[in-house]
């Protein structure tokens, strides 16, 4: 079929042609040759891009992750949830919204807890860090992954690690007398760990299953066997 017959007007597919070649034109601003011209700049540029990629230098970076020395060549954009996951086939921290929003790959640096996705790894040259792998004594597990079961503070698990991790530095945190939003006196010296108290302080930790009431009933039991 040719797009216009002898004895016939245009066609249905030269009309299809037509219209799709003007809205192109209305969309872009642009002629079709010029619109392949583009292409062939954007096409290069990224080309270019993909090279500086390429050459960018590893950066040597010294860890203890779990009371165990490490040292990566990194690129430098690595996030320390990436080179956890995938440089030292740590995959108990979570990559769930990869925002810093969800909680999933909290992990304690220096005793303090942290978006392990929102912090590169290079950063962290000499630190200790403690991941959920590492809580645990050889077949004793930590007094927080103990009561997180005898609460049934899990559901699907997925964000467990990074509650848990999170619920030890919230504890160190509390014993040291900081406040929170909901705090009653902000210059008392101690907290008293109140369930406002521990919602409060693991509200930057989501759990889809809402398992949230056993979740602070096994912090509270922690606390007050502390």
């Amino acid at each position: 079929m040719t797009d216009q017959d002898d004895n016939a007007g245009p066609t249905r597919r030269s009309v299809l042609k037509a219209g799709i070649a003007a809205s192109f034109l209305c969309a872009t601003g642009l002629r079709p040759g010029e619109q392949q011209a583009q292409a062939q700049e954007t096409a290069r540029t990224a080309g270019a891009a993909a090279g500086n990629a390429a050459t960018i230098t590893p950066v040597s970076t010294h860890l203890r992750i779990n009371a165990r020395e490490v040292t990566l060549d990194l690129d430098p954009r690595t996030t320390l949830l990436d080179a956890l996951r995938h440089q030292l086939a740590l995959t108990g921290s979570k990559k769930g919204c990869d925002h810093g929003q969800c909680g999933a790959c909290t992990v304690l640096i220096n005793g303090r807890r942290i978006n392990a996705c929102l912090t590169l790894a290079v950063m962290h040259d000499g630190d200790e860090i403690t991941t959920i792998e590492g809580l645990a004594e050889p077949g004793v597990l930590h007094p927080m992954q103990t009561a997180f079961v005898a609460r049934d503070g899990f559901q699907c698990g997925y964000c467990t690690p990074g509650q848990i991790c999170s619920a030890v530095g919230m504890l160190d945190e509390a014993e040291a007398g900081w406040p929170s939003h909901v705090s009653q006196d902000v210059t008392a010296t101690t907290v008293e760990l109140s369930d406002a108290e521990i919602r409060e302080r693991m509200s930057g930790n989501l759990c889809r299953c809402a398992a949230y009431p056993n979740i602070v009933a096994a912090i509270r039991d922690v606390a007050e066997e502390a």
